[in-house]
């Protein structure tokens, strides 16, 4: 069983974008499957630099910064927001 947990941030972004917990968790489940070698249609990318060690997922004009530590089966969505403002 995962753990998914949601930093504050993602929090007030889903509220106030109407975004539902279970569509969240249906990304993160989809990217889950991905790295294992599922065929997912999902737009997933590791992410480099400053945010190395973490995944970006595409869902439209909005973006997803997500840390996932498969050894202890916990994902961390970090980030959430739209383009231009997810990565400051």
């Amino acid at each position: 069983m995962w753990q998914i947990e949601l930093s504050r941030q993602v929090d007030k972004f889903a509220k106030k974008e109407n975004i539902k917990d279970d569509e969240i968790l249906t990304l993160v489940k989809k990217v889950i499957d991905y790295s294992k070698g599922l065929d997912e249609n999902i737009d997933v990318k590791k992410m480099k630099g400053k945010w190395k060690g973490y995944y970006r997922i595409k869902i439209g004009k909005i973006r997803m910064i997500l840390g996932i530590d498969f050894k202890n089966k916990i994902a961390f969505i970090d980030k959430i927001d739209f383009i231009g403002d997810v990565y400051r």
